[in-house]
């Protein structure tokens, strides 16, 4: 009894030491192991630390290598071995003195300049002194799809600025568009100016430099005025360092240079197309497919190696006399006719290794298992036909099968639910009412016939004009109330009262949690999902793509080649646009680019947009070398495996954008356009390709609500949101919220008229609202057009209406 009483019982705070270490050699290490051995052993000269020596001499290698390779690409860029330094000059500016400037560059001492015929301010520059040579092409800031196309391949961009305002707003536009897609080297070249004071000049420098700073950065300016200055830009240019965009480098590029057009014999629409051009990016195989910007993809059936027409040390045709004259040649003497003279065939397609055009599954509906029925699937066939008869009172004679047609008064009230467009009846029907008023309103009684007289008007004419826009206007206030309506109430729809719920809602569920409750991608997929392409990994691809690109040498033209690749079954439309000036830029394809899946973008509404722009509404995408319209679909970007619709695109966050496309493979930049009514194309969203996932599951919600009538301490009985008892059962199981936080459960219909008891987690508060939350599963349009309209070139200045004589009646 005294042991037990005097026994010391530890506290909570009793001093704990620390467990015996048993040494640090490693016999003890491997006795506590007991034999076993780690998953992933990394090699002991892994885990042996450098010295400070060696590390020193590690990061001076590495450094050494780099500045290699950036060496190594300067030099073989514009070299006799590389292909030429391609600048692309874009005025900025309409009082930009692009012209002037573009004749001092051809003023260079030693310097060859080939002109291209047909192509206004293209032009080769060839300076054998300096083992250089560049070519120089103009494109104007408010020819968008020129732009871009051209900026996809270049190697340099001349901006040409204004000395006193910089850019004007074409300009601003034209810059939106060109960092959104990927802005490679640049430089800002500034002619002009030198008609103003010397302290003015300052001024206007500095104010210059000050607007720069926003856009550029780190900047340099160069002046354009004289030779001197000219050269200093083209040695800047010639040694500054490469800015390197993913979706060119990792894919064979040129930009043609010659071409021409042989028509088929079945007709003169289709023929093959020989392109002509020096390769960029990487080597060409003739076995892949092309892509040509703007009209689609090809099958090249060979590639043929002419002379270079821009060689450093060209021919001299026999009878031409040097002189100084001889320095400004046509193209056609080294290009067009050498392309038949000398012409070596480097490779022919081999149709066993030749990428196939096809793009689209071709679904075969006799695919799926034909079973037999059972003779129990029978019985139970034949008791559903007996318990679904029903008796009906005929007239005297009638046949069964005129028996049948005859329609009960209970069930005449239902009607049938859209396939695909239930939800945007009450839309469109409201976008119908608004056209019809708008025709109605503009439809006026013709005057009687009377004299004509000629006067002048002036205000009176332009108020017509100006009138003509009032039904655009309606229609964009329409869009306005829609948009400000889903911000206010997200997702809230009235209850019809003409069709019962059970029937207009009936594709869409209840789920417990938007964010844990399960939902099987592959349940109730569209027919369009037959005719995609689906990776079993599509990361897992990606990679090994890249990394064959990487270490492994394909077969085929090298980059600096000059090569024309014949291409077949080209419709004539894409040498009539190369006619007309327009630049023709070829990429070529990596596998499975040329098959249709669907793809997400990832993108960020572009501040200079403020109209509303609603999903499924037709959008222009410039898809890193594609461009495309389609109707795309706006939901969340969120991390869980189901994300929600969005009607609107959002300015305050990231959206992901859902379409059918080609396949492109990540990283790519994408630009949203949305063309208005005069045929201009407004930038709407910016962005980058996310993924090519048809698993992903974008959710609409439709929410109901109720107001309640009665409240008790955990019970309510709530009206409006149902009109009738079937759809208070049919709805009986899915779980009820407000907006106040409760949580809640229908328990029983009361009456015929869609009054019912609820059960929630606390009491209500009488301006609270009952809500009933409906999920279904949506799927983007098949809307996808590879041909996009040329837009409408960009309007500088907006000239004021004259004053005009008209004829009045």
């Amino acid at each position: 009894m005294a042991a037990a009483l005097g026994a010391h019982r530890p506290g909570p705070l009793k001093q704990q030491n620390k467990a015996h270490k048993g040494g640090k050699h490693s016999g003890a290490s491997q006795r506590r192991a007991g034999g076993r051995v780690s998953v992933k052993t990394q090699p002991r000269r892994r885990l042996r630390d450098l010295s400070r020596v060696d590390r020193r001499h590690q990061a001076l290698q590495l450094r050494r290598q780099r500045k290699e390779a950036v060496l190594a690409e300067k030099r073989g860029l514009g070299s006799r071995d590389g292909p030429p330094h391609l600048v692309v000059v874009v005025p900025l500016h309409c009082r930009a003195a692009a012209h002037g400037a573009l004749c001092l560059l051809q003023g260079q001492d030693s310097a060859l300049v080939l002109t291209e015929e047909g192509r206004a301010g293209a032009f080769a520059l060839l300076c054998p002194r300096l083992k250089q040579r560049w070519r120089f092409v103009t494109a104007q800031a408010g020819d968008l799809h020129t732009v871009l196309d051209l900026a996809k391949v270049a190697d340099s961009l001349l901006f040409i600025l204004d000395a006193a305002e910089g850019w004007d707003d074409a300009g601003e536009y034209c810059l939106s568009c060109l960092f959104a897609q990927g802005l490679p080297t640049f430089a800002l070249a500034v002619p002009g100016g030198t008609d103003l004071p010397p302290k003015k000049r300052i001024d206007a420098k500095k104010k210059l430099s000050k607007a720069i700073e926003k856009r550029f950065p780190e900047a340099r300016l160069f002046p354009l005025n004289t030779e001197q200055e000219s050269s200093l830009l083209l040695r800047h240019l010639s040694t500054q360092k490469q800015r390197h965009l993913a979706f060119r480098d990792r894919r064979a590029h040129l930009l043609a240079h010659a071409a021409e057009f042989v028509p088929a014999q079945e007709g003169d629409l289709v023929g093959t197309l020989k392109v002509s051009g020096f390769v960029r990016g990487q080597t060409l195989n003739v076995n892949s497919l092309v892509h040509i910007v703007g009209h689609g993809d090809f099958q090249m059936s060979q590639v043929d190696a002419p002379p270079d027409p821009l060689s450093l040390n060209p021919r001299v045709v026999k009878g031409q006399k040097r002189s100084q004259d001889m320095e400004v040649q046509d193209d056609s003497v080294n290009g067009t006719d050498e392309m038949e003279e000398d012409v070596k065939v480097l490779m022919k397609a081999d149709p066993s290794k030749q990428e196939s055009l096809q793009s689209e599954v071709v679904p075969d509906p006799m695919e799926g298992e034909q079973t037999w029925p059972t003779e129990e699937e029978l019985q139970e066939a034949e008791a559903s036909l007996k318990a679904n008869r029903r008796v009906v009172k005929v007239p005297k004679g009638t046949s069964k099968y005129q028996a049948a047609w005859i329609v009960d008064d209970e069930g005449g009230s239902e009607k049938d639910d859209d396939d695909d467009e239930d939800d945007d009846i009450d839309d469109d029907m409201m976008e119908e009412a608004v056209s019809q008023e708008g025709d109605s309103s503009g439809e006026e009684e013709e005057p009687a016939e009377e004299e004509c007289e000629t006067m002048t008007v002036s205000e009176s004419l332009r108020d017509e004009q100006y009138d003509e826009k009032v039904e655009e206007d309606e229609q964009m206030l329409e869009r306005y109330k829609q948009e400000r309506m889903d911000e206010m109430f997200p997702d809230e729809v009235d209850t019809p009262r003409d069709v019962p719920a059970r029937i207009r809602f009936q594709k869409y569920r209840g789920l417990k949690s938007f964010r844990t409750s399960p939902w099987d991608p592959k349940e109730n997929l569209p027919r369009d999902y037959a005719r995609i392409f689906q990776f079993q990994d599509f990361s897992r691809t990606r990679k090994h793509l890249f990394r064959q690109i990487e270490k492994e040498e394909s077969e085929g033209a090298s980059v600096g080649w000059y090569v024309t690749l014949h291409l077949c079954n080209v419709p004539v439309s894409v040498m009539e646009s190369f006619k007309e000036g327009k630049p023709l830029v070829l990429f070529s394809l990596l596998p499975h680019e040329q098959k249709m899946s669907v793809l997400n973008f990832l993108v960020r509404r572009h501040p200079s947009n403020s109209e509303p722009v609603r999903a499924k509404e037709e959008l222009i995408f410039h898809c890193g070398f594609r461009r495309f319209r389609t109707s795309p679909l706006f939901s969340q970007h969120t991390s869980a495996d189901k994300h929600k619709l969005e009607r609107f695109l959002r300015s305050d966050a990231a959206m992901v954008v859902t379409v059918y496309a080609p396949i492109t493979f990540p990283p790519a930049s994408v630009l949203l356009f949305k063309q208005r009514s005069n045929g201009m194309h407004d930038l709407v969203a910016t962005g980058s390709l996310l993924s090519v996932d048809p698993d992903r599951i974008v959710i609409k919600r439709l929410v109901l609500s109720g107001h309640p009538f009665k409240i008790f301490t955990k019970m309510a009985v709530v009206r409006y949101m149902f009109f009738n008892r079937e759809d208070v059962m049919w709805f009986k199981p899915v779980e009820l919220r407000t907006k106040w936080g409760r949580r809640g459960h229908i328990k029983e219909p009361l009456g015929t008229h869609g009054h019912m008891k609820c059960h929630f987690d606390g009491q209500l508060k009488s301006q609270d609202t009952v809500l009933l939350n409906l999920y279904k599963r949506v799927f983007p349009k098949w809307t996808y057009d590879p041909h996009v309209p040329e837009p409408v070139p960009w309007v500088r200045s907006q000239s004021t209406l004259p004053v005009q004589e008209v004829d009045m009646e």
